[in-house]
């Protein structure tokens, strides 16, 4: 079924003599824009007079569009703040759809395949005071391995970015220096490094650009084989993104009612240290009841069905108690 791609949101069409079809469209995060792409796809198999129309563009142009009206829905790794709602006239209801973790890819000649970073050194890397890749607090996380003496290229997003929020939001939580300079943010000014667009291309500029490192969704460097690093979490132990350390870091922190949660810097020994949420942005009132019935029911099918595509991508799978949560928050939305 062709995509229907419209500014203003929903357009219907009679397709036939049964049905009306339906176009959702929605803008957002590229952090789980696979996984997405998968739900919609697979979802218009069973329902072909619903077409979902999901644009990557970072979750900075989910928010903006989704506060002016533009989309039917928006998605974002950074959940909307009391500020970023206040604006929404049609109000907001956040709904964590899947989570993921946030490595460190590297592209290293002659290095380990498992790279261990402690925590100064990541944090002194994108400072842009550790600059090559021999420097003695790499090294001394890597004894018995020869490092190049390479300069090291932080690579970065260039776009108002989720995953860019979680990744400044637990340099912040780990170091009283990124806190006080670059902070956290969806945009933030990095003091060294190169940009990328989307968490796509960061992983491109990773792959082809020898002595590189930068932040991406874990599924994207598993789908392109690229190394990840090993990183010291808060208890002191290296750990590296697999589904058992990521769902132990999901474990150490409870959803509130409103679905925000955070976890900045996980405690539990065997956690990943760089662990978040992502949540799908519906508004609480939609004048039209067929978007608003066909949202909410591509939402369940997420929530349940939809689940299970989420280990074979890179992303762990909601806890149950997070999907009971989330399918009772669909209520809210009329």
């Amino acid at each position: 079924m062709a995509a229907v791609l419209l500014a203003g949101g929903l357009h219907g069409q009679v397709g036939n003599a049964r049905a009306a079809n339906i176009t959702l469209q929605g803008t957002g995060a590229t952090f789980p824009a696979p996984l997405y792409q998968r739900w919609f796809s697979e979802y218009n198999k069973m329902h072909p007079e619903v077409q979902v129309n999901y644009q990557a563009l970072g979750s900075g142009a989910g928010v903006k569009q989704f506060q002016d009206g533009l989309v039917n829905f928006g998605a974002s790794d950074a959940a909307m703040t009391d500020e970023e709602i206040a604006v929404v006239k049609n109000g907001v209801v956040l709904l964590p759809m899947t989570a993921g973790s946030v490595v460190l890819a590297y592209n290293l000649p002659g290095g380990p395949a498992e790279l261990k970073l402690s925590r100064d050194a990541y944090v002194g890397i994108f400072l842009g005071k550790i600059t090559k890749w021999n420097d003695p607090k790499i090294a001394s996380a890597n004894p018995g391995v020869t490092l190049p003496d390479l300069k090291i290229t932080p690579v970065t997003r260039s776009d108002g970015s989720g995953t860019t929020f979680v990744f400044t939001q637990h340099l912040s939580a780990v170091s009283p220096e990124w806190k006080s300079g670059p902070g956290m943010g969806k945009s933030v000014n990095f003091p060294a490094g190169v940009g990328g667009k989307g968490n796509p291309g960061v992983t491109a500029l990773i792959k082809q650009t020898p002595g590189t490192i930068g932040y991406v969704e874990y599924g994207y460097a598993k789908q392109t084989g690229t190394p990840m690093a090993v990183l010291e979490n808060k208890s002191g132990t290296y750990v590296k993104a697999d589904p058992a350390s990521e769902k132990a870091a999901l474990a150490s922190v409870e959803l509130p009612p409103d679905l925000r949660a955070w976890i900045p810097d996980p405690s539990a020994p065997a956690a990943y240290p760089i662990v978040t949420y992502t949540w799908i942005l519906a508004y609480k009132t939609y004048a039209d009841p067929k978007i608003k019935d066909a949202l909410k029911d591509v939402i369940r099918y997420c929530l349940t069905d939809g689940q299970k595509s989420s280990d074979a991508l890179g992303y762990i799978p909601l806890p149950a108690n997070v999907v009971t949560a989330v399918t009772k928050a669909l209520d809210q939305i009329t």
